[in-house]
């Protein structure tokens, strides 16, 4: 005691706890008065604490106490499987449809023992919802689905043979329990606890301002102001669908305060008549007291109800219900906890379940039962009760007066005798959950029990101190034996596993079973003696003891009369009774026969209806890149329209004019082909020549060998078509665009041949015929074809069938092939050359033996021998007697020219006649023959001595020959190679000889040609090689550990990005699969949600740091720091597509298991979708859930990922290489959408309709650093460049000269991108610098291969007035860096440049020779220079370049090579012969004969593998060798391709750094 001071001290502690409760009522008072509006805060009226709607602060204690929200308190310990909240299910106990067919099926019928009436069991009910409320599911949902036996007669399989699960979820519980077995789960009572008209006035504030009219102190009424107002908006009343009419929606269900006070009419009815009681108060206390307002008229009112409502339910209700009398009131105990249990819950419920009858009268006040009208218009003596739950505007309920005869036969009406039986309108069809319309009531309430883990009968029995049962024959003595053997067989006669709720109700007779009948009593008594606002506390201020006394002697009839029209005696005094004596007894009692049948369980399918229009949005949504496709296609076909009409206006002025005595018309080629538009021109020279639009040649048909022209004239469709028949060669097929034009001509062709002693003949037939007498080109090609097969067979003896003949080709079709003969152009086209060419006309004369113009199979067979195994001699003879024109034996000067010419012909005539006679000097100068006029074939022969290795290789090359016939084609290359067989340069690398090389190069042979002598045979050695292990496993290890080493950089960072997308998803995945908060989403929808989340947080890092890759001057400043050794920068564009080709895949995955989780949602019932989309959605019992396109396109998420697919279509398809390439402006406008993109990606993650918003995390670091990049870029956009110099350049290159901005510095290979705004478009294009980095001046050589710089070279193209003309100005951003700027960190480097892809050589090649000459510190030590272009004419401005280098490369630093491609087979004779003099003129006058250059020209492709191959044997000491290709992405794979093939072994490594374009 000495601790707690005393006495005194205790006596000052409770002094001390009284004042403080004083205060804190105080203060309760204050704060209800401020949470009152102003007008009831200046009033008086309100002189006591008004009670909160949410029972918050009744207890001032315990707060939380019986308030909204709170946790059902236990009186058993709970019963859970594991012990924390797992229910105990089947096997362990019974099915519960079981249960109730066994032990709760019965005839019904039968009167209750007690005459209690049926307005007393649905008061119970409207009580019930005043106290208690767990209907609610929970959050995430679980389900415990109640499995229907097979043989069950209501339930059973449905037409499918399919088992029925009738779902059933369980309720909401408390977050914080659950947990452990010394916290198991709580649920939660959503409603009050209080008997404070929570079922009148809600059990919120929000609730009751829905509920109030705001108007006199009343509640909101209807039209009627009998009845309350129509639910709507965030009222949340529960509005399940009719299950007999399906009826839904709001439409037709009263705003009560109870949420399911519309659940059957006649709790409606209950709910009609405390709403009409309130507003008869309001209206009484608005007459006494015409001053208040409507605060103080409600909240008196609200006072007045809920105290009446509180004496009916303790002391008239409860007697009747348990046959008890509660103990007189005793005052307030604030120590009692009245929480609600979950045992008074299944007790209440299902006692009253047993009570309720099948049908319920209506009557009116002069005891008249009136029958009802059905939905079908047929009558009944009573309303279904099955047929009535959740009716919307019941037609039988229309009026007050309706109402009030319901509630009259309710009074009058004896209910359900108090047994185990429950009528089927409960038992079969109670409003069912989910899809299913109808579900078992005894069934869900046995699976709610086990939900609530209720113990077991006997555990109750114990707990409660009440005596156990023995024995199953103890259960209850009027039970009947077969149903307490079936029910103790289901138990397995286990009285530990007999349920609470199944016993209770088994146990009941007359009155509730003692257990339940101790429940309710012990629960009413607690709510009572804890409840501070009791209206018979005269401690809270509420009443006085006058009012209390006045409200004591205040029935539930005294109500009725109160708001009803009838009068007293027209109702029994006690209405929860009727007795014998008592008015209007009811006709007889209701049987389940006598009543209309109930409407039938229906199974309603949510996706019913959508499926066609899912699949169609599906499939419209993957068409998006179709769609994007054919815009794409549009654009490109426009741009392509306008890119020819640039290049027609530019052809115009050379376009050569057609003559006037041409006839137009249109040639056919043959089916399926189309007609193009020709001109026929006939010539005195008996011949007649097709021309195209160009009034270029595309046939001659020589008719001097005709002696008869055949002609055929269609005779139907306008008779516009003719066949003119050409022996040997294709017929022409002309169309003609009347009748009257192929008349004339005709006419005129007639006329010809009159003049020409041809015989013509003219004959008529169908089109259809015509068209398939026809030889067509088509048809002629496979008769050449055949044709060279058996020609090339027999040359070179080569098995028909290797040849590719075909045993199926008939002897007919190979007769007919060899019996063809060739006309001069059909010759020509075999050789591509032109029929004019001087080379065919040699040619063709030669071995045109019978002069007849054709060359037939054994002509050509006779020179093609010669050709293919003839010797050296053989084919200078040949060569000799072709252009021997005079035939005197004798090869004059002239004659020699003319076969040069013929040769040159080729090359497009890149000699002109002085160099041509330069070039034939020089030959008979170095021959010894300057003082001859002729050759003989002796002299001729001597000419070619140096060069009789090519001769013998020669050939002739036929255009098309299969690939079989060239196997014996030498394809050996020039390049560089040590074997000692020839001389050498200064640097020790071998020109070939004859012997080594081949005739189409010469080997990498240097400039300045310097005799030297052998060196020692040391100097040369071949390098050393590691030889492959024998084993391909091994070497396939090899070749993948080469990789790794090449690539290493690449691997690594790709591998990094890869690791760290797979971590995003698969913490997503795991986090949605395992961790995910309580909303129930993974359990509903794991495979779509993991696809869907996982890529979604992959996607958002992938369309985050792209950004990145697009830094371009970021990128240009840390490739030069040692971050380069680790990142490969160069590759940032491929990074660049790389990334944007995953994002797009995941993106489609993203989507595609949005499709998923959109399908599942739209069958997911409402309590499961309220859970995972709480913000969302309000599970208000409707159950239907939305449709699949309110998920595309009426949600923010659903809406914007549509538009991004749209986006990301447009955006895909027009960056494509193809799309680019012919529409770059819309490739850079579409590509501006990336703006959009990331504004619809952040409006799409930040709904947060499933995680908080994330998106921001990945892109908020990217998106600061580029958008500092892209500050710099438009810092040096908007400064304007004079361009000092436009010059137009042969084949399309414009090369402009422009200041050099301030403080611009740049290395050579690198790139700008500059914009015209002349062009009236601001998008910038990238090219590379041509100038080097000491010139003062900036330049670029740009083709015109597209609108954009076709449009750019016609503005520079303008002719200058005068000196001062003034170009448009440039916009200039950049300098940007990449791969070929390295060229200078190897010690050999080769630069391989095609078409206008040379251009960064041009600034590397100018660099280098600066550079060295000027003494500066080089690592290169050689470069090695590969120009691939179609002819040396095309970029003759780069052969200036070269010239320039040549001039200044003293130390011999550049090795270059050209490859000219245009020139035909390298052992063709022309080529050869063009060898031939190549080589001469390099001997003589040390430049070539085409470029005039000093470098060497090579015909054809260039050799690449070989080529890199001779490079380690050449620099064995180079460990390291940088490739630099830039031009066609069909070149630069060939060159990587062949990095890849030489790095598969271990010697010099070649590091491959490329641009297309």
């Amino acid at each position: 005691m000495s601790n707690w001071g005393g006495p005194e001290a205790i006596t000052r502690f409770l002094r001390k706890e009284g004042e403080l409760l004083k205060d804190i009522g105080s203060l309760r008072k204050e704060r209800t008065r401020n949470s009152l509006p102003a007008g009831a805060q200046k009033s008086l009226n309100i002189s006591w604490e008004v009670q909160r709607y949410d029972g918050w602060f009744n207890n001032l204690r315990h707060h939380e106490r019986g308030s909204a929200g709170s946790k059902l308190q236990r009186l058993v310990p709970a019963t859970y499987s594991d012990g924390v909240y797992q229910p105990l299910e089947e096997p362990y106990l019974p099915n519960p449809r079981t249960i109730s067919n066994f032990a709760m099926k019965g005839a019904s019928g039968n009167s209750s023992l007690r005459n209690r009436t049926v307005l007393g069991v649905f008061f119970g009910y409207h009580v019930l919802s005043e106290v208690v409320s767990v209907e609610r599911p929970g959050c995430p949902a679980e389900f415990m689905n109640i499995r229907i036996p097979k043989d069950d007669e209501v339930f059973g399989p449905n037409q499918t043979g399919e088992d029925v699960v009738l779902p059933f979820q369980r309720s909401q519980w408390d977050s914080q329990t659950g947990q452990s077995p010394n916290n198991p789960r709580d649920q939660i009572n959503e409603v009050t606890s209080w008997l404070d008209g929570s079922a009148i006035y809600g059990s919120s504030h929000s609730w009751s301002d829905a509920l109030r009219s705001f108007s006199g102190g009343k509640l909101a009424s209807g039209p009627d102001p009998d009845f309350p107002k129509d639910t709507q908006g965030s009222l949340l009343m529960w509005t399940a669908p009719d299950p007999s009419t399906k009826q839904d929606g709001p439409q037709g269900l009263y705003a009560f305060g109870a949420e399911r006070g519309n659940q059957n009419p006649f709790l409606q009815a209950v709910g009609l008549l405390w709403f009409r009681y309130h507003n008869f108060w309001a209206q009484r206390l608005a007459e006494e007291h015409k001053d208040w307002g409507d605060e103080e008229l409600f909240q008196h009112a609200r006072k007045r109800v809920i105290a009446t409502y509180q004496n009916i339910v303790l002391y008239e209700w409860l007697p009747s219900f348990v046959n008890k009398t509660p103990p007189a009131y005793e005052g307030y105990k604030s120590f009692l906890d009245p929480s609600i249990s979950p045992e008074f819950l299944a007790a209440s419920q299902q006692f009253f379940s047993t009570m309720v009858p099948p049908g319920v009268y209506m009557r009116n006040a002069s005891c008249h039962f009136q029958n009802i009208t059905e939905e079908d218009q047929n009558s009944a003596i009573a309303i279904r009760v099955c047929n009535s739950y959740w009716n919307r505007k019941n037609p039988n309920l229309d009026s007050a007066e309706a109402v009030d005869k319901l509630l009259l036969g309710m009074a009058s009406q004896i209910s359900e005798r108090e047994d185990r039986i429950v009528v089927q309108d409960l038992r079969d069809y109670w409003p069912g959950p989910g899809k299913f319309s109808r579900t078992d009531y005894v069934a869900s309430s046995i699976q709610r029990g086990r939900d609530l883990g209720l113990p077991s009968y006997n555990q109750a029995l114990e707990a409660l101190g009440l005596e156990t049962l023995k024995n199953w024959s103890t259960l209850n003595p009027k039970l009947e034996p077969n149903v307490l053997e079936e029910i103790a067989t289901l138990y397995n006669w286990s009285l530990s596993l007999l349920e609470m709720l199944p016993g209770g109700l088994l146990a009941s007779y007359g009155n509730p079973a003692p257990l339940f009948s101790t429940i309710v009593f012990d629960q009413f008594v607690r709510l009572r003696d804890g409840d501070r606002y009791w209206f018979e506390n005269t401690k809270n201020g509420l009443f006085t003891k006058e009012e209390i006394a006045e409200i004591q002697n205040t029935s539930l009839h005294d109500v009725l009369v109160n708001v009803t029209n009838i009068s007293h005696d027209a109702l029994q005094s006690s209405v929860f009774f009727w007795h014998e004596g008592d008015p209007c007894p009811q006709p007889q009692q209701l049987t389940e026969d006598i009543l209309p049948p109930c409407a039938p369980m229906t199974v309603l399918d949510y996706f019913k209806g959508s499926g066609p229009g899912f699949g169609l949005t599906i499939v419209a949504l993957f068409c998006l890149p179709l769609v994007s496709l054919f815009i794409a296609w549009v654009v490109a076909h426009f741009r392509g329209r306008e890119f020819k009409k640039l290049q027609k206006k530019e052809k115009q002025n050379s376009k050569k004019e057609i003559p006037m005595e041409v006839v137009p018309a249109m040639e056919w080629p043959g089916p399926g082909m189309r007609s193009s538009p020709v001109y026929l021109e006939l010539l005195p020279e008996r011949s007649l020549r097709v021309l195209d639009e160009q009034s270029s040649m595309i046939r001659s048909i020589q008719l001097q060998p005709l002696k008869q022209m055949n002609l055929i004239q269609s005779n139907n469709h306008g008779c516009r078509t003719l066949l003119l028949k050409i022996p040997k060669e294709y017929d022409l097929v002309l169309m003609f665009n009347s009748e009257e034009e192929l008349g004339t001509f005709v006419q005129h062709l007639r006329g010809y041949c009159g003049d020409w002693d041809l015989d013509f003949g003219l004959s008529h037939m169908r089109e259809e015929d015509l068209f398939k007498k026809a030889v067509t080109k088509q048809q002629r090609e496979h008769i050449l074809e055949t044709f060279f097969r058996h020609l090339f067979a027999q040359v070179l003896d080569i098995d028909q069938a290797e040849a590719g003949i075909r045993h199926s080709d008939s002897s007919q079709k190979v007769r007919e092939a060899l019996a063809c003969e060739l006309s001069r152009a059909e010759f020509a086209e075999s050789l591509g050359l032109k029929p004019q060419a001087m080379f065919v006309e040699s040619m063709f004369s030669l071995a045109d033996k019978d002069n007849n113009g054709y060359l037939s199979f054994r002509e050509f067979l006779d020179i093609l021998v010669i050709f293919m195994k003839g010797s050296s001699e053989d084919k200078s003879q040949l060569m000799f007697t072709m252009y021997d024109l005079d035939e005197n034996g004798f090869l004059s000067k002239e004659e020699f020219s003319t076969m040069m010419r013929s040769f040159i012909e080729i090359s497009n005539n890149c000699l002109s006649k002085a160099q041509l006679a330069e070039v034939v000097e020089s030959m008979f100068r170095e021959s010894g023959f300057q003082d001859k006029e002729e050759l003989t074939w002796e002299d001729f022969h001597f000419m070619l001595r140096d060069h009789d290795s090519e001769l013998r290789f020669t050939q002739l090359c036929v255009k098309g020959v299969p690939d079989i016939f060239k196997q014996n084609i030498s394809n050996r290359v020039s390049f560089i190679n040590k074997k000692r067989t020839g001389g050498m340069n200064t640097n020790g690398v071998e020109i070939l000889s004859s012997e080594t090389s081949d005739p189409g190069s010469t080997g990498t042979r240097n400039r300045f040609v310097k005799k030297v002598t052998t060196r020692a045979p040391r100097l040369y050695t071949e390098a050393q090689r590691e030889k492959l292990p024998g084993s391909q496993f091994s070497q396939k290890l090899k070749q993948f550990k080469r990789f790794v080493e090449n690539y290493r950089r690449h691997i690594v960072c790709v591998a990094i990005f890869s690791a760290i997308c797979a971590g995003l998803f698969a913490e997503r995945a795991y986090y949605y699969a395992f961790a995910s908060p309580s909303s129930g989403i993974s359990q509903t929808t794991l495979v779509g949600l993991i696809i869907s989340r996982g890529t979604a947080a992959s996607v958002s890092f992938m369309f985050s740091y792209i950004l990145l890759t697009m830094c371009r001057n970021l990128i240009t400043f840390l490739r030069e720091t040692f971050l380069n050794r680790y990142v490969p920068f160069d590759a940032a564009v491929d990074f660049h597509r790389w990334v944007a080709m995953a994002a797009l895949i995941l993106a489609i995955l993203h989507s595609a298991g949005h499709v998923v989780n959109v399908f599942i949602f739209s069958i997911s019932p409402l309590s499961v979708l309220s859970c995972i989309f709480p913000n969302v959605f309000v599970n208000n019992g409707s159950q239907l859930p939305q449709k699949f396109y309110w998920w595309f396109f009426e949600t923010v998420p659903g809406m914007t990922g549509v538009l991004l697919l749209v986006v990301l279509a447009i955006m895909y398809v027009f960056a494509s290489h193809h799309f680019r390439r012919r529409s770059f402006r819309g490739f850079w406008l579409t590509h501006h959408l990336y703006i959009l993109l990331y504004i619809l990606l952040i409006i799409h993650g930040s709904y947060a309709l499933i995680q908080l918003p994330r998106f921001h995390i990945y892109f908020l670091i990217p998106a600061l650093i580029y958008g500092g990049d892209k500050l710099v870029s438009l810092s040096r956009k908007k400064v304007e460049i004079s361009v000092v110099k436009a010059e137009l350049l042969p084949s399309g290159v414009t090369h402009l000269e422009f200041q050099r901005p301030h403080g611009f510095e740049y290395k050579s290979g690198q790139w700008v991108r500059i914009a015209c705004l002349s062009l009236g478009t601001t998008e910038y294009h990238p090219f590379t610098l041509t100038s080097a980095p000491h010139e003062d001046t900036l330049s670029l050589h740009i083709r015109a291969v597209g609108p954009w710089t076709t449009r750019l070279r016609e503005i520079y193209s303008l002719p200058p007035g005068n000196s001062c003309t003034i170009y448009p100005k440039l916009y200039l951003d950049g300098p940007f860096g990449e791969g070929h700027q390295e060229w200078h960190k190897f010690e050999v480097s080769v630069l391989v440049g095609g078409g206008i892809g040379v251009t960064p050589f041009a600034s590397i090649l100018k660099d280098l020779v600066f550079k060295s000459s000027v003494n500066s510190q080089l690592l290169c030590k050689k470069i090695y220079f590969i120009w691939v272009t179609r002819t040396q004419r095309q970029f003759e401005w780069l052969a200036d370049i070269i010239r320039e280098v040549e001039e200044n490369d003293l130390q011999e630093l550049v090795s270059v090579h050209i490859y000219i491609t245009q020139l035909a087979e390298k052992f063709d004779l022309r080529t050869t012969m063009l060898y031939i003099c190549e080589r001469h003129f390099q001997k003589v006058l040390n430049r070539s004969l085409f470029t005039g250059l000093r470098s060497i020209t090579h015909f054809g492709r260039p050799p690449f593998g070989p080529f890199f191959s001779s490079l380690q044997e050449v620099h064995p000491e180079v460990r390291k060798i940088g490739v630099f290709s830039c031009g066609p992405p069909g070149m630069t794979k060939n060159v990587e391709k062949a990095c890849q093939l030489i790095n598969r072994q271990d010697q010099a490594h070649f590091i491959h750094h490329y641009e297309n374009f």
